[in-house]
C-alpha cells in the first residue's frame, strides 16, 4: 500500500509539473495582443520598484500628477530580488539591467520589458580588494572575481573577459549576490567585483588608503528596463498605469539630467549619502538619456547578451530575444521626450 500511495503521489506530483511546465511554455514569449488602454481607470495602483524614479518624480513635484496610486515602493533592486518579488504579486513594475528579464525567462517568469533606456557608455568599473597589486584587465587571470550572473555585474564581468580575450576557465567566477560584493572584498575572499556610483565611491573612499583601487573596463550595460510581469499586463487597468508610468519614467530622467544640483541634493547627498563634491563627480561622468524609437538595436543587444550567457553555460538555452518585449509599449518613453532626448550621443 505504501509503495502504491507513494507511486500515486509521484505521478500526481509529475501530473503537475508538467501541467506548470505546459502554462509557461503557453504563456512565456507570447505576444501580447491589442491596443494598450489609454484610460487609466479609478482606484487602481500599482507597487514599483524603482527608486531612482520615485526620487526624480518626488523631487520634480511630478508624483503627484499620477492619475493611479503608488501603492508603495518596494526597497528591492537586485534581478533576482526583483523576480521573487514578482513572482510573491508584490511589485507589479520595476527597473533594472537588460539581464534579469533573461534570468527570468530562463526560470520560467513571464514577464516583459515595456520601457527602454539606451547607454552607449561603461556604468560600472572593477573595484579591487585592499592590497591588491594589479591595475589592468591583463591582472585578472587566475583572480577571484565576484560573478551573479542574473545581474547586470555579472554581465560586465563576462563582457569585460571577452573583450580582454580571458577565458572564463582562466579565471575563478566565484557566484555571489552583488550585495555581498562588498563584504567578499573587505574580507578578501574575492579579488575584484564590479561596481557602479555611488557604491564605488563609497568602497574607494573608505579603502583606497589600503590599497584598493578601480579599473576601467570597456563593457557597456547598455539597456535600463522598465519591466513587469505578464500577469500584471493582461490586466488592463493596471496596463493602463504602466503606460503611463512609463512617461513619467522618462521624463524624471529628464528631469534629473536637466536639474543637476537638485539632482545631487535629492538622490546622491540625501537618498544615497554620498558627499555634494563626490556627487558632482558622479554626475559630470554620466551619460544623457536616450529613449530611441524603436527597439530593434534593443533587441539585438539583449540577443548578443543571451548568447554569451547561455553560451557560458546559465540560463539554459538560447532564445529569441523578442519574446522579452511588449512592443505595444515602444514608442511610449520616446514621445514621452524632447527630440534632444531622442537622439543617441547628442549633448
Amino acid at each position: 500500500m505504501r509503495k502504491n500511495i507513494r507511486r500515486i503521489a509521484l505521478l500526481a506530483a509529475a501530473a503537475s509539473l508538467l501541467a506548470v511546465s505546459c502554462a509557461t511554455s503557453d504563456e512565456n514569449g507570447a505576444a501580447l495582443t491589442g491596443p494598450l488602454p489609454t484610460q487609466v481607470p479609478a482606484g487602481v495602483s500599482l507597487a514599483v520598484a524603482a527608486n531612482t524614479a520615485k526620487v526624480a518624480l518626488t523631487a520634480s513635484g511630478e508624483l503627484n500628477k499620477l492619475s493611479f496610486t503608488v501603492s508603495s515602493w518596494p526597497a528591492v533592486q537586485a534581478g533576482p530580488d526583483v523576480i521573487q518579488a514578482f513572482r510573491g504579486g508584490s511589485v507589479d513594475l520595476a527597473t533594472n539591467a537588460g539581464i534579469p528579464p533573461i534570468h527570468a525567462h530562463a526560470s520560467g517568469l513571464d514577464a516583459k520589458i515595456v520601457g527602454v533606456k539606451v547607454r552607449t557608455t561603461p556604468l560600472y568599473k572593477l573595484a579591487t580588494a585592499p592590497g591588491s597589486r594589479f591595475t589592468s584587465l591583463d591582472g585578472l587571470r587566475g583572480k577571484k572575481i565576484g560573478f551573479s550572473p542574473g545581474q547586470a555585474q555579472g554581465l560586465v564581468v563576462l563582457r569585460t573577459l571577452k573583450a580582454a580575450g580571458i577565458r572564463t576557465d582562466e579565471v575563478q567566477l566565484v557566484e555571489l549576490p552583488s550585495t555581498k560584493f562588498l563584504t567578499a572584498l573587505q574580507a578578501k575572499e574575492i579579488d575584484v567585483a564590479p561596481f557602479g556610483e555611488p557604491t564605488l565611491t563609497k568602497y574607494l573612499d573608505k579603502y583606497r588608503v589600503d590599497g584598493a583601487t578601480a579599473i576601467d573596463t570597456p563593457a557597456v550595460d547598455a539597456l535600463t528596463v522598465l519591466w513587469a510581469p505578464t500577469s500584471v499586463l493582461r490586466d488592463d487597468s493596471k496596463a493602463a498605469a504602466v503606460a503611463e508610468f512609463v512617461k513619467f519614467w522618462a521624463r524624471g530622467e529628464v528631469w534629473a539630467w536637466e536639474h543637476p544640483t537638485e539632482w545631487i541634493d535629492a538622490y546622491y547627498v540625501k537618498d544615497q549619502t554620498v558627499s555634494v563634491e563626490d556627487g558632482k563627480r558622479i554626475v559630470a561622468t554620466t551619460e544623457k538619456p536616450y529613449f530611441p524609437e524603436n527597439w530593434n538595436e534593443a533587441i539585438s543587444w539583449e540577443q548578443e547578451t543571451i548568447d554569451l550567457v547561455t553560451k557560458a553555460g546559465f540560463f539554459g538555452n538560447s532564445f529569441p530575444a523578442a519574446e522579452l518585449f511588449d512592443r505595444r509599449f515602444e514608442k511610449i518613453a520616446f514621445d514621452a521626450v524632447s527630440a534632444t532626448y531622442r537622439t543617441k550621443g547628442q549633448q
